[in-house]
Protein backbone atom coordinates (compact mmCIF):
# COMPACT_ATOMS: atom_id res chain seq x y z
CA UNK A 1 0.00 0.00 0.00
CA UNK A 2 1.43 3.38 -0.98
CA UNK A 3 1.77 6.19 1.56
CA UNK A 4 -0.03 9.46 0.78
CA UNK A 5 2.43 12.10 -0.44
CA UNK A 6 5.24 9.53 -0.46
CA UNK A 7 8.12 10.41 -2.81
CA UNK A 8 7.94 8.87 -6.28
CA UNK A 9 10.77 7.57 -8.46
CA UNK A 10 11.55 6.33 -11.96
CA UNK A 11 14.23 3.65 -12.38
CA UNK A 12 16.21 3.34 -15.63
CA UNK A 13 18.68 0.57 -16.45
CA UNK A 14 19.00 -1.51 -19.63
CA UNK A 15 19.63 -4.66 -17.57
CA UNK A 16 16.41 -6.14 -16.17
CA UNK A 17 18.20 -8.02 -13.38
CA UNK A 18 19.90 -4.83 -12.24
CA UNK A 19 16.55 -3.03 -12.12
CA UNK A 20 15.07 -5.85 -10.06
CA UNK A 21 18.03 -5.92 -7.70
CA UNK A 22 17.97 -2.16 -7.16
CA UNK A 23 14.21 -2.14 -6.68
CA UNK A 24 14.61 -4.82 -4.00
CA UNK A 25 17.40 -2.92 -2.23
CA UNK A 26 15.43 0.33 -2.30
CA UNK A 27 12.45 -1.43 -0.72
CA UNK A 28 14.73 -2.46 2.16
CA UNK A 29 16.21 0.97 2.93
CA UNK A 30 13.40 3.27 1.75
CA UNK A 31 10.13 1.29 1.88
CA UNK A 32 7.88 4.33 1.44
CA UNK A 33 9.51 5.35 -1.87
CA UNK A 34 7.18 4.50 -4.77
CA UNK A 35 8.84 3.21 -7.96
CA UNK A 36 6.22 4.49 -10.41
CA UNK A 37 8.00 3.59 -13.65
CA UNK A 38 10.90 1.59 -15.11
CA UNK A 39 12.81 2.34 -18.31
CA UNK A 40 15.14 0.18 -20.43
CA UNK A 41 17.00 3.09 -22.02
CA UNK A 42 17.61 6.82 -21.79
CA UNK A 43 14.82 7.82 -24.17
CA UNK A 44 12.25 5.91 -22.13
CA UNK A 45 13.62 7.49 -18.95
CA UNK A 46 13.07 11.01 -20.32
CA UNK A 47 9.55 10.20 -21.54
CA UNK A 48 8.54 8.52 -18.27
CA UNK A 49 9.88 11.49 -16.33
CA UNK A 50 7.92 13.89 -18.52
CA UNK A 51 4.75 11.80 -18.11
CA UNK A 52 4.93 10.71 -14.47
CA UNK A 53 6.70 13.74 -12.93
CA UNK A 54 8.61 11.84 -10.21
CA UNK A 55 10.60 13.37 -7.38
CA UNK A 56 13.63 11.23 -8.12
CA UNK A 57 15.15 9.43 -11.13
CA UNK A 58 17.70 6.60 -10.95
CA UNK A 59 19.73 6.57 -14.21
CA UNK A 60 22.25 3.98 -15.34
CA UNK A 61 25.14 5.98 -16.78
CA UNK A 62 25.65 3.63 -19.75
CA UNK A 63 22.42 2.85 -21.64
CA UNK A 64 21.55 2.48 -25.33
CA UNK A 65 19.83 5.28 -27.23
CA UNK A 66 20.73 7.96 -24.72
CA UNK A 67 23.31 7.48 -21.98
CA UNK A 68 22.21 8.25 -18.45
CA UNK A 69 24.15 11.51 -18.62
CA UNK A 70 22.44 12.54 -21.87
CA UNK A 71 19.06 11.57 -20.41
CA UNK A 72 19.81 13.65 -17.29
CA UNK A 73 20.60 16.66 -19.48
CA UNK A 74 17.24 16.34 -21.22
CA UNK A 75 15.43 15.81 -17.92
CA UNK A 76 17.06 18.95 -16.53
CA UNK A 77 15.45 20.89 -19.39
CA UNK A 78 11.90 19.68 -18.72
CA UNK A 79 9.58 22.56 -17.78
CA UNK A 80 8.59 22.76 -14.13
CA UNK A 81 5.33 24.16 -12.77
CA UNK A 82 3.68 25.02 -9.46
CA UNK A 83 3.22 21.34 -8.57
CA UNK A 84 6.45 19.81 -9.88
CA UNK A 85 10.12 20.68 -10.19
CA UNK A 86 12.86 18.85 -12.08
CA UNK A 87 13.63 15.69 -10.08
CA UNK A 88 16.69 14.75 -8.11
CA UNK A 89 19.11 12.55 -10.09
CA UNK A 90 20.88 9.41 -8.85
CA UNK A 91 23.34 7.79 -11.25
CA UNK A 92 23.76 4.01 -11.34
CA UNK A 93 27.26 3.08 -12.40
CA UNK A 94 29.98 0.45 -12.25
CA UNK A 95 32.62 3.15 -12.77
CA UNK A 96 33.98 4.68 -9.61
CA UNK A 97 35.50 7.71 -11.33
CA UNK A 98 32.09 8.93 -12.55
CA UNK A 99 30.46 8.18 -9.23
CA UNK A 100 32.98 10.04 -7.14
CA UNK A 101 32.68 13.18 -9.27
CA UNK A 102 28.89 13.10 -9.03
CA UNK A 103 29.05 12.59 -5.27
CA UNK A 104 31.61 15.33 -4.63
CA UNK A 105 29.74 17.89 -6.74
CA UNK A 106 26.84 17.57 -4.30
CA UNK A 107 24.17 18.19 -6.96
CA UNK A 108 23.19 14.55 -7.37
CA UNK A 109 24.19 11.16 -6.02
CA UNK A 110 25.19 7.71 -7.22
CA UNK A 111 24.78 4.00 -6.63
CA UNK A 112 27.58 1.60 -7.55
CA UNK A 113 26.71 -1.71 -9.21
CA UNK A 114 25.86 -4.04 -7.68
CA UNK A 115 23.83 -1.95 -5.22
CA UNK A 116 24.98 -2.55 -1.66
CA UNK A 117 22.55 -1.89 1.17
CA UNK A 118 25.00 0.23 3.19
CA UNK A 119 25.96 2.55 0.31
CA UNK A 120 22.36 2.85 -0.85
CA UNK A 121 21.37 3.89 2.67
CA UNK A 122 23.85 6.79 2.43
CA UNK A 123 22.30 7.84 -0.89
CA UNK A 124 18.79 7.62 0.55
CA UNK A 125 19.71 9.84 3.50
CA UNK A 126 21.19 12.48 1.20
CA UNK A 127 18.20 12.42 -1.17
CA UNK A 128 15.70 12.59 1.72
CA UNK A 129 17.48 15.69 2.94
CA UNK A 130 17.50 17.29 -0.52
CA UNK A 131 13.80 16.60 -1.04
CA UNK A 132 13.03 18.07 2.38
CA UNK A 133 14.98 21.21 1.44
CA UNK A 134 13.07 21.52 -1.83
CA UNK A 135 9.72 21.24 -0.04
CA UNK A 136 10.72 23.80 2.59
CA UNK A 137 10.74 21.24 5.42
CA UNK A 138 14.45 21.73 6.06
CA UNK A 139 16.90 24.61 5.81
CA UNK A 140 19.43 24.58 2.94
CA UNK A 141 22.90 23.56 4.10
CA UNK A 142 24.69 26.11 1.94
CA UNK A 143 25.52 26.32 -1.77
CA UNK A 144 26.33 23.15 -3.72
CA UNK A 145 29.85 22.73 -5.04
CA UNK A 146 28.72 22.90 -8.65
CA UNK A 147 25.68 23.07 -10.84
CA UNK A 148 23.93 20.06 -12.32
CA UNK A 149 24.60 21.25 -15.87
CA UNK A 150 28.32 21.68 -15.17
CA UNK A 151 28.50 18.17 -13.73
CA UNK A 152 26.63 16.67 -16.67
CA UNK A 153 28.98 18.35 -19.14
CA UNK A 154 31.96 16.93 -17.25
CA UNK A 155 30.50 13.43 -17.05
CA UNK A 156 29.47 13.51 -20.71
CA UNK A 157 33.04 14.23 -21.73
CA UNK A 158 34.25 11.28 -19.63
CA UNK A 159 31.65 8.84 -20.91
CA UNK A 160 32.27 9.90 -24.54
CA UNK A 161 35.72 11.52 -24.73
CA UNK A 162 35.42 12.04 -28.51
CA UNK A 163 32.30 14.12 -27.98
CA UNK A 164 33.75 16.58 -25.47
CA UNK A 165 31.99 19.87 -26.17
CA UNK A 166 33.51 22.81 -28.02
CA UNK A 167 31.71 25.84 -26.72
CA UNK A 168 30.36 28.65 -28.90
CA UNK A 169 32.63 31.65 -29.30
CA UNK A 170 30.41 33.81 -31.54
CA UNK A 171 26.69 34.39 -31.98
CA UNK A 172 25.36 35.36 -35.42
CA UNK A 173 22.31 37.48 -34.65
CA UNK A 174 19.87 39.88 -36.26
CA UNK A 175 20.10 43.50 -35.12
CA UNK A 176 17.40 45.43 -36.94
CA UNK A 177 17.93 44.75 -40.65
CA UNK A 178 21.57 43.67 -40.26
CA UNK A 179 23.38 40.52 -39.16
CA UNK A 180 26.11 40.94 -36.55
CA UNK A 181 28.71 38.59 -35.11
CA UNK A 182 28.53 38.98 -31.33
CA UNK A 183 31.32 37.58 -29.11
CA UNK A 184 29.74 35.17 -26.61
CA UNK A 185 31.80 36.71 -23.80
CA UNK A 186 29.95 40.01 -24.37
CA UNK A 187 26.49 38.47 -23.87
CA UNK A 188 24.79 39.32 -20.55
CA UNK A 189 21.89 36.89 -20.98
CA UNK A 190 19.76 34.91 -23.41
CA UNK A 191 15.98 34.81 -22.96
CA UNK A 192 13.51 33.00 -25.21
CA UNK A 193 9.89 33.28 -26.17
CA UNK A 194 8.04 30.84 -28.43
CA UNK A 195 9.74 31.99 -31.63
CA UNK A 196 12.97 33.86 -30.95
CA UNK A 197 15.78 34.05 -28.41
CA UNK A 198 16.88 37.51 -27.34
CA UNK A 199 20.62 38.08 -27.05
CA UNK A 200 21.42 40.96 -24.70
CA UNK A 201 24.82 42.66 -24.48
CA UNK A 202 25.60 45.93 -22.66
CA UNK A 203 24.97 47.86 -25.88
CA UNK A 204 23.02 45.60 -28.25
CA UNK A 205 19.73 43.71 -28.18
CA UNK A 206 19.66 41.06 -30.93
CA UNK A 207 17.54 38.07 -31.95
CA UNK A 208 18.38 34.50 -32.96
CA UNK A 209 16.20 31.50 -33.75
CA UNK A 210 18.22 29.04 -31.67
CA UNK A 211 16.22 27.84 -28.60
CA UNK A 212 17.55 27.81 -25.07
CA UNK A 213 17.69 24.00 -24.95
CA UNK A 214 20.27 24.06 -27.78
CA UNK A 215 22.25 26.93 -26.28
CA UNK A 216 22.54 25.02 -22.99
CA UNK A 217 24.55 22.34 -24.79
CA UNK A 218 26.65 24.82 -26.79
CA UNK A 219 27.67 27.31 -24.08
CA UNK A 220 30.16 26.80 -21.27
CA UNK A 221 28.02 25.97 -18.19
CA UNK A 222 30.68 27.48 -15.93
CA UNK A 223 30.00 30.85 -17.59
CA UNK A 224 26.30 30.69 -18.48
CA UNK A 225 23.92 29.47 -15.80
CA UNK A 226 20.42 28.39 -16.68
CA UNK A 227 18.06 30.03 -14.19
CA UNK A 228 14.78 29.32 -15.96
CA UNK A 229 13.72 27.04 -18.80
CA UNK A 230 13.75 30.16 -21.01
CA UNK A 231 16.75 32.03 -19.55
CA UNK A 232 20.56 31.74 -19.47
CA UNK A 233 22.60 34.40 -17.68
CA UNK A 234 26.31 35.18 -17.79
CA UNK A 235 27.56 34.62 -14.22
CA UNK A 236 29.93 37.56 -14.54
CA UNK A 237 26.99 39.85 -15.35
CA UNK A 238 25.03 39.08 -12.16
CA UNK A 239 25.08 42.02 -9.77
CA UNK A 240 22.55 40.89 -7.15
CA UNK A 241 19.67 38.62 -6.16
CA UNK A 242 16.39 39.95 -4.76
CA UNK A 243 12.91 38.59 -4.05
CA UNK A 244 9.59 39.99 -5.18
CA UNK A 245 6.35 40.14 -3.15
CA UNK A 246 5.56 36.54 -4.20
CA UNK A 247 8.90 35.27 -2.88
CA UNK A 248 10.39 34.61 -6.33
CA UNK A 249 14.12 35.11 -6.77
CA UNK A 250 15.07 37.80 -9.30
CA UNK A 251 18.54 38.22 -10.80
CA UNK A 252 19.86 41.72 -11.35
CA UNK A 253 22.08 42.23 -14.41
CA UNK A 254 24.99 44.64 -14.58
CA UNK A 255 24.11 47.90 -16.33
CA UNK A 256 20.41 47.07 -16.85
CA UNK A 257 17.26 47.74 -14.83
CA UNK A 258 15.69 44.48 -16.03
CA UNK A 259 15.31 41.60 -13.57
CA UNK A 260 15.42 37.93 -14.60
CA UNK A 261 13.18 35.43 -12.83
CA UNK A 262 14.70 32.28 -11.29
CA UNK A 263 12.41 29.25 -11.48
CA UNK A 264 12.15 26.76 -8.60
CA UNK A 265 14.38 24.20 -10.31
CA UNK A 266 17.35 26.59 -10.20
CA UNK A 267 17.01 28.35 -6.84
CA UNK A 268 19.76 26.07 -5.46
CA UNK A 269 22.26 28.11 -7.47
CA UNK A 270 21.75 31.03 -5.11
CA UNK A 271 21.34 29.30 -1.74
CA UNK A 272 24.14 31.28 -0.17
CA UNK A 273 22.89 34.64 -1.48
Amino acid sequence: MSTPNAPRAVLADDERLMREQLRSRIAEVWPELQIVGEAKNGLEAVELTRELKPDLVFLDIRMPGLTGVEAARQIAQLPDDDDWAVPEIVFITAYDQYAVEAFEQGVCDYVLKPAERERLAVTVERIRKRLAQRSGEAEPDGPSQGTLQQLLHNLSARVNPQSAPRYLQWIQASVGQTIQMIPVEDVLFFISDEKYTRVQTPTVEALIRKPIKELVDELDPAVFWQIHRSTLVNVKAINGITRDFRGRQLVGVRGLDEKLEVSRSYTHLFKGM
